[in-house]
């Protein structure tokens, strides 16, 4: 009972702040004086069963057999002065998120002063340089992920033309600061374009640096040192539609236990190194990214040797299409940081890149027909990089998708949008150049009875090869949404194409949710299989479970 009544005092300090915000923000419309109050509270709980499949499946089955995750975040701004606060309870965390994650606590608090030209903020905050390969502080909670920095933060700007950023802290883990670890950088940024005076071209010249200590004990500090300087260099330029980024990034030396030396005890050595390049146009329906990325040993942590996803400091999106559909996602593209193999040889690091082409057919032309067409086609492919000197070789393939999509209004009540993938996976992650190869075909029709009432389905099939060890899947989904409030669907994942009989299993899940004003809850039921879950190219591992969930979400 000890949990359910701090799982109820949260709601109702959650709620009583709300109210309260509510009422301000209503008072403040009269005066603004009292400045402006924003809030939010979320919860995420699962209710956990038991099913006929729970020990096949190895499904997570809580002995408390509840479990939350709830935030409440509350902003104030006056003037150029803004405060607020993050206060986190995990009663216990959900399965699949990290275990560092307990209790409830007071985690983010901070202050800053804005005016025209600087900034000086204190206590906790978010931050990156450039894309985040260096360095990217940020809150992701559908990972349980949140590295921000408890320190200082400061920024001037002079016309727009130069732009300086320092800033210092120790970053967060889990639920504590207190790690040992010391962040120190700067970032510069010159706007040659505003310099130059040009009208309809931007030219940015930036750079940053960045130093890391880490707290090691002694013995370990005589094989390593804990001090490790990064730097950046990045050029974005842009005219008319015309984009092109350039970005170098060196992250210092980073330190491996590798059980293959001669001293068990000592650490492999290696300087880790980024590249990238974007390049983008955009004009009169037609759309075109290209982007390029090497990565080497670039795994940058917290807390030395910690396995723990919550364990970084810097951000690699995975440079590939984002699937949202249910069997597309089942195998997702995770980006090689560099890792130590226990046999064999090591992952250093993946080069590749990926092609994103959008197109729109006119309303008229004959293509677009009398309602337009959109077109969408996306190509990724990645290698393991070869060990060597140079680390610029490919070794094997570890990820390759390619994707076509067309979007068409039939009539004004229908909508069709026809999906097909062809991924290609590597689960040793680039060791061996053994692969999986799938096709995903998805059907997602929707339906506008009037403005208020909609239906939509999803038809979907995947197909592998001899290879594939999720060989073969169906699935559907159906969805009735009565605008604006109301939203109720079903949804079934079958494996009928499984090698193993007693694998081949449904995997269901049935839902409602309901949003007014600034409120949604949602309430589902369901069985749900086991695998990555990612926001941004950065996964976690879900365990499987059957049970309740419900979500809830508040702002003011």
């Amino acid at each position: 009972m000890k949990n359910y009544s701090k799982f109820y005092g949260f709601l109702l300090a959650g709620a009583f702040c709300c109210t309260g915000s509510a009422a301000f923000a209503q008072d403040d419309d009269q005066s603004s004086d009292k400045g402006w109050i924003n809030a939010s509270f979320e919860t995420n709980s699962v209710f956990y069963r038991k099913d006929a499949k729970s020990d096949l499946l190895n499904m997570a089955y809580p002995k408390d057999h509840v479990a939350s995750n709830n935030y409440l975040k509350f902003d104030y701004t006056k003037g150029r002065f803004s405060t607020g606060f993050q206060l986190e309870s995990y009663l216990p965390v959900l399965a699949g998120y990290p275990t560092e994650l307990k209790g409830t606590k007071l985690t983010n608090l901070y202050a800053q002063w804005a005016d025209r030209d600087f900034t000086v903020t204190g206590g906790t905050f978010y931050d990156q340089f450039g894309s985040g390969l260096l360095f990217r502080s940020y809150e992701e909670r559908m990972l349980g992920f949140n590295n921000a920095l408890l320190g200082a933060r400061a920024t001037y700007s002079y016309k727009g033309m130069v732009n300086v950023k320092a800033l210092w802290g120790t970053p967060r883990f889990g639920m504590t600061y207190d790690t040992g670890t010391q962040v120190r950088g700067g970032d510069l940024s010159l706007s040659i374009g505003d310099m130059c005076g040009w009208n309809n071209t931007s030219l940015f010249v930036e750079g940053s640096v960045l130093n890391t200590f880490m707290e090691v004990s002694d013995q370990t500090a005589e094989r390593m040192n804990p001090n490790r300087m990064g730097y950046s260099g990045r050029i974005n330029f842009e005219t008319g539609g015309f984009t092109a980024k350039l970005e170098y990034v060196d992250n210092g030396v980073n330190y491996y236990s590798d059980v293959k030396l001669p001293d068990p005890e000592s650490f492999l050595r290696e300087r880790g190194n980024a590249q990238l390049i974007e390049v983008g146009y955009n004009d009169r329906g037609l759309g075109i990214f290209v982007s390029a990325r090497r990565l080497a040993w670039m795994k940058s942590e917290i807390i030395f040797n910690n396995s723990s996803t919550l364990n970084m400091l810097n951000y690699v999106p995975a440079m590939s299409l984002q699937h949202t559909y249910m069997l597309a996602t089942l195998n997702p593209f995770i980006p090689q940081l560099g890792q130590i193999s226990l046999s064999g040889p090591n992952v250093m690091g993946e080069i590749g890149g990926q092609a994103d082409i959008y197109y729109t057919f006119r309303k008229g032309s004959t293509l677009g027909g009398k309602r337009g067409l959109k077109v969408h086609a996306n190509f990724a492919t990645y290698y393991s990089l070869e060990e060597g000197m140079g680390k610029m070789k490919a070794r094997n393939l570890t990820y390759r998708d390619f994707t076509l999509d067309f979007e068409k209004w039939f009539t004004r009540k229908f909508k069709l949008t026809m999906f097909y993938s062809m991924q290609e996976n590597n689960h040793s992650y680039g060791l061996s150049a053994a692969t999986d190869l799938e096709h995903i075909l998805v059907a997602d029709m929707i339906y506008k009875f009037n403005t208020d009432y909609s239906l939509r389905w999803e038809l979907q099939y995947l197909f592998g090869d001899k290879n594939s060890k999720t060989r073969d899947w169906m699935a559907a989904l159906v969805e009735f949404n009565v605008a604006p409030k109301w939203s109720i669907y079903a949804s079934d994942m079958y494996n009928h194409g499984h090698k193993d009989e007693d694998l081949r299993i449904h995997y269901y899940d049935a839902g409602i949710s309901f949003a007014q004003s600034h409120t949604r809850l949602q309430l589902s039921y369901g069985r749900h299989r086991a695998g990555y879950v990612c926001s941004g190219g950065v996964c976690r591992m879900q365990p499987a479970y059957t049970g309740f969930n419900f979500a809830m979400t508040m702002t003011f």
